[in-house]
């Protein structure tokens, strides 16, 4: 029953927005990297070695869609992690793409 509940039409809509957010290799990294706390984007880019650009626009698709929050101090802004379940279901995934890569015969 519980299932069914957690699968309602409704919400359909909004676990794949989320999904759709966490489809960028570099947002994963993103989140992995101010999961350990809150950074700024020149920390998150020296971090990641990524350009500033590419880190802001995966920052602001991130933001929209509620993985981090910000913290402004001053003239900084600080990104962190909304929510810890996060990096929980970043673990499933990665988990379960595992074990389906290994299983996989052919691509």
């Amino acid at each position: 029953m519980q299932r069914e509940a957690f699968f309602q039409n409704e919400h359909f809509q909004t676990v794949a927005f989320l999904a759709k957010s966490l489809s960028d290799e570099n947002r994963l990294r993103i989140l992995l990297c101010v999961s350990h706390g809150k950074k700024s984007v020149s920390s998150i880019v020296e971090e990641l070695g990524l350009s500033q650009p590419l880190i802001s626009h995966h920052l602001k698709e991130l933001k929209r869609s509620l993985l981090v929050t910000i913290e402004r101090q001053g003239p900084f802004i600080y990104y962190e992690l909304s929510d810890p379940r996060i990096l929980e279901v970043l673990r499933t995934l990665s988990s379960v793409a595992t074990d389906l890569l290994a299983a996989r015969r052919t691509f």
